[in-house]
């Protein structure tokens, strides 16, 4: 066990999962789709129960308004979000996904499940119990580490 190097099974692993997301059928899906309108589809999706604006958008992804503004007129361009005026205040418009994002959102989802049965399988409760735990140790090294660099 002291011959493997946890960083290098670490990297490889990613490496596997990146070809196996690379290569999954789902993946032409959503091609088209860029990876922030992809997050943004997603933190939508997510809060799709209330009125989300402008504003909240730039909060959740630290940005600029004029950022926010170019993702969001290229996201409504591409027909993945409309938006809509709300009667309770006639500045503010909310931002609404289409049938088409919401699509997708659901489509990657299923995918991302598929994804984690595959990987989950032939591992019992208890072994992924542990490694939850371990990588979760991990990250806090590597996060107390990242502070004392700073």
């Amino acid at each position: 066990m002291e011959s493997k190097k946890l960083g290098f099974e670490i990297h490889k692993t990613s490496r596997i999962i990146r070809r196996y997301m690379d290569s999954d059928a789902s993946k032409s899906y959503v091609d088209k789709m860029t990876g922030t309108h992809g997050w943004a589809v997603g933190y939508f999706y997510r809060h799709r129960d209330r009125d989300i604006f402008q504003k909240d958008f730039e909060q959740e992804f630290n940005i600029r308004r004029s950022t926010a503004s170019a993702i969001l007129s290229l996201m409504e361009k591409n027909d993945l979000i409309k938006r809509e005026s709300v009667p309770y205040d006639a500045r503010l418009k909310k931002i609404v996904l289409t049938q088409k994002a919401i699509d997708v959102q659901i489509f990657v989802e299923e995918a991302f499940e598929r994804f984690d049965r595959t990987m989950k399988q032939n591992i019992s409760d208890d072994e992924l119990e542990i490694f939850f735990s371990v990588i979760e140790k991990i990250n806090n090294n590597l996060e107390r580490k990242d502070e004392t660099d700073d």
